[in-house]
């Protein structure tokens, strides 16, 4: 019989949806299975691919082993290949006191002491690949056992979870989908004004991307690029395009650009402005398990020591991330518009509201209230205390050309961006024509009051 960890697993793996990210999950949380079960350091799922043997999937200590998803080896001279082959034996409990394993490269290269492996084969009858686990050291071991619990877990997951041909044919349909956006340039960028409430005057712009039709929306592409690891070259591509804007902007107006903890703790110094770091604000978003992440914290010092103010996206929707307000003590808190729709109709998400307010004021940070979409809204949230906003009732996302915030002596030709991109749409929601005094030149979001 298979674990009682597997069996638990059967319901919701039915349930769940068939997003891209779901056949990488589930094929993770069945290798910890099956490492723990077998008390390894390492599991992985590889995949033979046109004489070779991709690491398709890895959980436990990769790092250890010199591994990483994506690593290819050798399909008829590798460890791995030649178990497959039937040449080495499918587990081995002492990889030093085995003769057949005497001067292989891939035991000495990798440091294994002990490996177990079973083949996966599809509903066709062709091997797929191959399921192993291996440790550092020798240990006890019940090969009869052990491989019995292998090829059950192996049949489980060629007949059970999912059609792993499909799985990786989407995979990689999806890896050429992102890698052409990103060889034609990266996504489109337009921009959102924010701005000061009391008087509707802009004091910055937020850069948002938008992507070809046929794949949704920017937070679909985004985590897309992640499965697929080119999530970091993507949001790095979109924020070096968003930055093209800072020519043309007013000095006193910020720019606010997107990025996940994964892509600033990889290093964004690189494509920050010298002058104009001051003006720029770096939205973090996903928060989930991020504020204890070394990393990230040094990352975003080091943001801050060029003047760089960070703030932090869609809080009001989870405890993941209230916890961030505690490790980063944010500049700017942006409260989601899953709390600002309907601000004004119910006592909860004004609580919510005025609570977070006072957060700000203790940690010396701003609020910005997203999705402002009626006038009762923006009123309710001026009443708790909140200054800034944005959101379709004061001002739609569109390109830079013709923008009301623009510098008045912007030549068309200096304007970045495709001036085709998503117009602000005329009617009682469009963006309001500022008047040319109407900048705010001194709140806390303008580059003239930056808390260094």
């Amino acid at each position: 019989m298979l674990p009682s960890e597997v069996v638990r697993m059967v319901p919701a793996l039915a349930a769940a949806e068939s997003e891209l990210s779901q056949p990488d999950t589930v094929v993770a949380d069945l290798l910890e299975i099956l490492r723990r079960q077998l008390r390894m350091d390492l599991a992985a799922l590889a995949r033979v691919e046109d004489g070779h043997l991709v690491l398709q999937v890895l959980c436990g200590d990769i790092a250890g082993f010199g591994l990483h998803a994506g690593a290819t080896v050798s399909h008829p001279d590798s460890l791995l290949g030649q178990v497959l082959t039937g040449e080495l034996p499918a587990i081995v409990a002492d990889t030093l006191a085995d003769p057949s394993l005497a001067g292989n490269r891939d035991v000495r290269d990798w440091g294994i002491g002990s490996y177990a492996s079973a083949p996966i084969v599809d509903a066709e009858g062709r091997v797929y690949g191959v399921l192993c686990c291996a440790g550092h050291r020798s240990r006890p071991a019940s090969p009869e056992r052990e491989g019995r619990f292998l090829r059950l877990l192996a049949a489980f997951l060629s007949d059970t979870v999912l059609d792993l041909h499909e799985m990786w044919a989407r995979r990689r349909r999806v890896w050429q989908e992102v890698s052409d956006l990103i060889d034609s340039g990266g996504p489109r960028i337009i921009y959102q004004p924010i701005f000061r409430l009391a008087d509707e005057r802009i004091i910055g712009v937020e850069a948002l991307s938008r992507f070809p039709d046929g794949r949704g929306g920017a937070q679909r592409w985004y985590a897309d690029a992640t499965t697929v690891g080119l999530s970091t070259e993507l949001e790095r591509l979109a924020i070096g395009r968003a930055l093209a804007v800072l020519p043309v902007l007013p000095g006193d107006l910020t720019l606010a650009v997107n990025a996940s903890p994964t892509t600033i703790s990889a290093g964004l110094l690189d494509l920050l402005p010298g002058a104009a770091a001051d003006r720029l604000v770096v939205e973090i978003t996903e928060h989930e398990h991020i504020g204890t992440d070394k990393h990230l914290l040094r990352a975003v010092e080091q943001l801050r020591s060029r003047g760089v103010r960070i703030a932090i996206d869609d809080i009001g929707t989870g405890y993941a991330g209230l916890e961030q307000l505690l490790h980063l003590r944010p500049d700017i808190i942006k409260l989601d518009g899953v709390i600002t729709r309907g601000i004004d109709t119910d006592a909860a998400r004004r609580a919510i509201a005025t609570g977070l307010v006072q957060v700000a004021d203790e940690i010396g940070g701003s609020i910005v209230a997203e999705g402002i979409e009626t006038p009762a809204e923006l009123a309710t949230a001026m009443a708790a205390g909140i200054l800034y906003g944005q959101g379709f009732l004061l001002g739609h996302p569109g390109p830079p050309a013709g923008a009301a915030w623009l510098r008045p002596d912007t030549r068309p030709s200096a304007v970045p961006g495709d001036p085709g991109g998503l117009q602000a749409p005329a009617g009682p929601g469009a963006h309001r024509e500022p008047r040319p005094n109407r900048l705010d030149r001194h709140g806390p979001l303008s580059s003239a009051d930056a808390r260094r």
